[in-house]
């Protein structure tokens, strides 16, 4: 799908479905705050969400008193909802507009979150550039958790082919950078009584070496 087409489809979906309208709701982030718990993140800490979207993940994190959270996604209808929800709170968060097949920041982050936006990449060269991004972008001994449909789960998500991972798959992926830590297995229910299997991986930054840059 062209960038255009993938925006726009978001764009729609954002526009025309209430939050619980959607297969990916989810009113409380259990697994992806036990990885930030499990790995003791900072509050001072960098934290970026990949794909959040309209996510209540960014709510908790202020809840706990993060003040350094960015919250990237392709729908700008999406955090305009996620905005609007949080309300004053809205500005202490940096929200940016951008497809993650091209996203390029510029910063450092100390844990990287990524709930169910790695695995819309299929092309093998939007992974690719992914993965070099996340490289870039998190320091040595800096965190990385993504989730993504296990090979039990399914193999379309809003219409959308998606890459389906295991916990060696998605260590194969990341694991010439990255530190294996801990993968679960999460059942996520969604609004409509199905039942979706997640694979979520934690890596910890290796050693940044000359020819990784």
């Amino acid at each position: 799908m062209r960038k255009t087409d993938r925006k726009q489809h978001w764009e729609d979906i954002y526009r025309t479905k209430r939050p619980d309208e959607v297969s990916w709701f989810q009113p409380v982030p259990a697994t992806s705050l036990d990885f930030l718990n499990f790995f003791n993140i900072p509050t001072t800490a960098r934290i970026i969400d990949i794909g959040g979207g309209d996510s209540f993940f960014v709510d908790c994190l202020l809840d706990a008193g993060y003040h350094d959270i960015t919250v990237v996604d392709i729908s700008e209808a999406a955090l305009i909802r996620a905005q609007q929800r949080l309300g004053n709170r809205a500005a202490r968060v940096k929200w940016i507009v951008e497809d993650i097949a091209t996203f390029a920041p510029t910063g450092k982050f100390d844990f990287w979150h990524d709930r169910a936006a790695f695995h819309f990449l299929t092309g093998e060269s939007e992974i690719e550039a992914y993965i070099n991004t996340v490289r870039r972008c998190i320091p040595e001994g800096g965190f990385l958790v993504i989730g993504a449909f296990s090979e039990k789960g399914p193999k379309k998500c809003s219409g959308l082919e998606i890459s389906q991972y295991s916990e060696d798959s998605m260590s194969s992926r990341f694991g010439k950078y990255f530190e294996k830590i801990k993968c679960v297995t999460a059942n996520h229910k969604t609004p409509f009584d199905t039942v979706q299997n997640f694979i979520f991986c934690g890596f910890r930054r290796l050693q940044t070496i000359l020819q990784d840059e």
